[in-house]
């Protein structure tokens, strides 16, 4: 969420309650903001699972083959070294060589495509500027509707999120360059 409308929300039973109901009225972009996880928020919100481990995989599977090829290269192609008769193309002596590789490149290509996907680093968000927002890292539960929802109408909105039981109604707006 970038702009549009924010709810507070004392109970964490409370915002899953207002992201449902608002799912249900036919919103479609919702964010939720907590200060820890909260137990079918994701659903409720209709955040589908992620793809970061799909993307992920055959990134890794990459690294542990390349490692596998580079190994080969060297100990079995470009200088082969028969000692006491062992085969040039060992495999299980190149299996913790390969493992490690491909964590090693599953790890760091998790961490940048994490990044990519969320849109970080972003330093400054609109719903940073709204009062009372820093407590949702303490004690306090925000659901938004970006207002690029088709369905955002921000009279009936804040209506509904004070029929719903939000504590505080406020605006994220964008900065005017």
């Amino acid at each position: 969420m970038y702009s549009g409308i924010l709810a507070e929300f004392d109970k964490p039973e409370a915002v899953v309650h207002a992201a449902r109901e608002l799912r249900h009225r036919g919103y479609r972009d919702l964010d939720a903001f907590t200060p820890y996880p909260v137990k079918g928020l994701e659903q409720a919100v209709g955040r589908p699972r992620s793809r970061l481990n799909w993307i992920v995989f055959p990134i890794a599977m990459s690294g542990a083959g390349l490692a596998f090829l580079v190994q080969w290269f060297c100990n079995g192609y470009d200088y082969p070294l028969n000692v006491g008769g062992r085969p040039l193309v060992s495999a299980p002596a190149w299996i913790p060589i390969t493992f490690e590789t491909g964590v090693l490149t599953a790890s760091i290509s998790g961490l940048v495509i994490f990044f990519i996907l969320c849109g970080l680093p972003q330093l400054w968000s609109p719903v940073f500027d709204v009062e009372g927002f820093a407590r949702a890292s303490i004690d306090r539960f925000w659901v938004g509707v970006d207002d690029r929802d088709p369905q955002y109408n921000p009279v009936d909105l804040e209506r509904a999120l004070h029929d719903l039981g939000a504590l505080k109604v406020a605006f994220a707006k964008r900065r005017e360059r």
